[in-house]
């Protein structure tokens, strides 16, 4: 019988993949939701706060992960404000559960998902829509009909981007969600568990996926954008 070391994919790996996949998956979809009105209210507000808020909305990017997870936690503990509110409605604390590294991971892409719609929502410009408006269309009829197809790019780029960034988020999800098997140790933090415990040969087996993953979604994104002539 081959023991844990010798396997390719024991069953705690598999469920660090599962819980990863599904992570990355609800992210990405809350991302979008979340994502498209702020990235269209920076692609075309002239107001004095577009500036720090996409200065905000950026700060992921350059922020260290282990300081944006130190401050979650410190926001969804006991004594944080969002941890008090929490108990207040008598709802389970966001630290060491799922719907914290939901919350964190979030948090953690937005930038990731805003900036490529925002890209995509100023390359329009403003023609398209005026003319949608000399047509009688609303506001939100032309958004919808006219904005979002043409934006169409932009979200491709988005929802790839967000969903592989949040399956290599290692920093803030150990910081908030810790490493509880089964609940909150996706795949990155089960690698960081295999080098802990010695065990390289499980490490190199999930380590080599996640660079063969990333690989592939990069490649993929190019070839698309190469093809369909996206200059953004």
């Amino acid at each position: 019988m081959l023991s844990s070391s010798d396997r390719i994919m024991d069953s705690s790996s598999l469920t660090a993949i599962w819980l990863t996949c599904k992570l990355a998956t609800l992210t990405t979809a809350l991302l979008l939701l979340i994502g498209t009105p702020i990235a269209w209210w920076l692609a075309n507000t002239r107001s004095r706060l577009k500036g720090p808020v996409g200065a905000l909305v950026a700060l992921p990017l350059v922020l260290p992960p282990t300081v944006l997870g130190f401050y979650l936690l410190v926001a969804f503990g006991p004594h944080g404000f969002i941890g008090r509110a929490m108990d207040a409605l008598n709802l389970q604390r966001l630290p060491f559960t799922f719907a914290g590294l939901v919350v964190a991971s979030v948090l953690y892409s937005l930038p990731f998902v805003v900036q490529p719609i925002q890209n995509a929502f100023e390359a329009i410009g403003k023609r398209p829509l005026e003319a949608a408006a000399s047509l009688r269309a609303s506001p939100l009829d032309a958004f919808f009909s006219v904005a979002l197809p043409l934006a169409r790019p932009g979200f491709v780029t988005a929802a790839v981007l967000g969903f592989a960034h949040t399956v290599g988020e290692f920093g803030v999800v150990l910081m908030i969600g810790g490493n509880i098997p089964g609940k909150t140790q996706v795949l990155s933090v089960k690698i960081f568990d295999y080098v802990e415990n010695t065990n390289y040969t499980q490490a190199h087996w999930l380590a080599g996926g996640m660079v063969f993953f990333s690989f592939i979604v990069l490649l993929l994104l190019y070839s698309r954008r190469k093809r369909a002539g996206w200059n953004w």
